[in-house]
């Protein structure tokens, strides 16, 4: 079993080389590398850092993936087949969720305001054995929420993976202060002269 803070987040080497080549940088801030990750997907790609997310998950034996719409679904999906185990995204909110059903209200700091997200009751169980799959790790808050409603539920957090960790954000903190593991594939450390860095190169 994969489980010491540094083999959960070593750096996958093909998405840091990707990262540093091709990453676009707004405000020394936010860093876009959606033209790969959450806008235009590119699935041989998606389905090796999937397998990747899979493979250091494994050994948490869950036995469900949790994520968030939209940008969580690609990479949870990849995960979930990886794992052989179903997957459940929380839906930005939407009337046809029928109740009863779990929701936390999440801001967002890039893209302004705030989103509801629900998750059906009849979805998460007490009991359950869950692992959190999603794009990017920056102030934690979309994880946040959905560790709060699987909680609520009576379900175990065991880890929450991510893509890709915006190191000089605070996410991690907030998470692990949950007693949630935290597993990514790229630790973005800060943004030099519009250049990212990266850990591990």
């Amino acid at each position: 079993m994969i489980s010491s803070p540094a083999e959960l987040s070593a750096p996958f080497p093909d998405l840091v080389r990707r990262i540093l080549d091709e990453a676009t940088v707004l405000d020394n801030q936010i860093i876009k590398i959606d033209h790969f990750l959450n806008h235009r997907i590119e699935p041989a790609f998606m389905t090796a850092m999937g397998r990747e997310i899979g493979r250091r998950l494994v050994g948490f034996r869950p036995d469900l993936v949790l994520t968030a719409e939209a940008s969580g679904i690609a990479p949870g999906l990849v995960a979930s087949i990886a794992l052989d185990l179903p997957l459940v995204y929380a839906k930005k909110y939407a009337p046809m969720i029928e109740p009863p059903a779990y929701s936390r209200i999440v801001p967002s700091p890039t893209k302004g305001g705030e989103t509801r997200l629900v998750i059906g009751k009849k979805y998460l169980w007490s009991g359950a054995r869950i692992v959190i799959v999603d794009d990017i790790l920056s102030n934690g808050r979309t994880a946040k929420a959905l560790i709060e409603m699987a909680r609520e539920a009576g379900a175990e957090v065991l880890a929450a993976a991510f893509i890709m960790e915006k190191r000089f954000k605070n996410g991690r903190d907030i998470l692990e202060a949950l007693d949630v593991p935290v597993v990514t594939l790229a630790q973005v450390l800060g943004v030099t002269e519009g250049r990212v860095q990266v850990a591990g190169l």
